[in-house]
Order: structure tokens, then sequence, then C-alpha cells
């Protein structure tokens, strides 16, 4: 297990239809251009933001923050690109493993969107599955949690292909676009750990 994951700064998961990489400060048009392209499509599921959050410096900010983050193995982002998109300028989506706990616990949280011209294709399954087993294999995490609001019905069913399994729902769980909104937490366990 390394100490850190700066030789995970310039990974690249493939999959067969998608590239999935951590981002470098030359990716940071594209992720805003991705962020600007979704605003409205990924609203009713995401937490509020100030109107900064969709300019270029608040992002090469945010950028810089996850890096230091992931330096100390507390956050890993991977940006989805079709594999025919050899340039990679125009992002199909993101997985992120955050609030990662090591230790004992070795678990995290999983978040994912995916381009509003991209649904219902099979996308996120296919990078979620490659950032799943990146986590179990190389990472050696035991749990990952992914927190879906009940009537988010494609994310259910996108974690749902992918073996994971409702523990429980937490009522007014995260505060999404305003409102207090009830969660389910959708796990799946490493086994080779058990």
């Amino acid at each position: 297990m390394p100490s850190d994951f700066s030789e995970y700064l310039d990974l690249q998961l493939h999959s067969s239809r998608l590239c999935l990489r951590v981002p470098d400060e030359d990716l940071l048009p594209v992720i805003h251009d991705y962020l600007l392209r979704n605003r409205l499509f990924l609203e009713p599921w995401t937490p509020r933001v100030r109107a900064e959050f969709y300019s270029a410096a608040f992002q090469h900010k945010k950028w810089q923050q996850e890096q230091i983050q992931m330096l100390q193995k507390r956050f890993f982002k991977l940006w989805i690109f079709a594999r025919s998109d050899t340039r990679q300028q125009q992002a199909l989506g993101q997985v992120s493993l955050t609030n990662i706990v090591w230790g004992a616990f070795r678990s995290c949280f999983l978040g994912y969107s995916i381009d509003a011209n991209a649904t219902g294709q099979g996308y996120a399954t296919e990078a979620i599955e490659a950032t799943v087993r990146f986590a179990f294999k190389q990472l050696k995490l035991h749990r990952i949690e992914a927190n879906i609001m009940p009537r988010n019905l494609p994310s259910i069913r996108v974690v749902q292909k992918l073996g994971f399994v409702c523990d429980g729902t937490s009522p007014k769980y995260l505060k999404i676009n305003g409102v207090w909104e009830d969660h389910q937490h959708y796990v799946t366990r490493n086994l080779e750990l058990e």
C-alpha cells in the first residue's frame, strides 16, 4: 500500500468503451466545459453552490485542493472519456471516492455524475465498475458506500447492477439543491479482504 497516492496522479483506467483518468491541470478547461454544459441537468441531484463555483478560477482552486486530498489518501477522482475521444476533449462524467478512511475501517463514499447527453448508455455502470475494481485491488479498500435519493431510480439501478446492496435509509441525510433529502445507503464490500 503506497504511503500516498502520488503514484496515481497520472493514472488511466480502461474499460471496453471508456478511458478514466486522474485530472491534471491541462484537463481543467474540459472539466469546466462539462460543468457548464450539465449545470441544469445535475442541479436536482447535487448540493447548491454559489455562482462562482462555475468559474474557471474556482475550478482551478478546487482542483488544487483535490490534489492535496489525493496526496493525503483521502480522495480519488477520475474523469470519464470515450476511448474513441483520443484527445480527451469532451468528458462524459466523473467518478470519485471521497472521505477515505483507513485503519480498521478502510472505507469511502462513492460519487459520480454523467453528462446529460450520455445517460442511459451504460457509461456510469462501466466507469464505476472499473473504479471499484481499482479501489479493491490496488487501494485495498474494504467498503464503498453510495448514498442515493430514493427517487433517483437511474442511479439506484446502476449500483444494483454492480452488486451494491441497500444497507438502510437515513431521513433528511443530505441537503440537496436546498432541501434536506432522504438517502438510501448502497454498499459493496471487498470480499477478498474478509
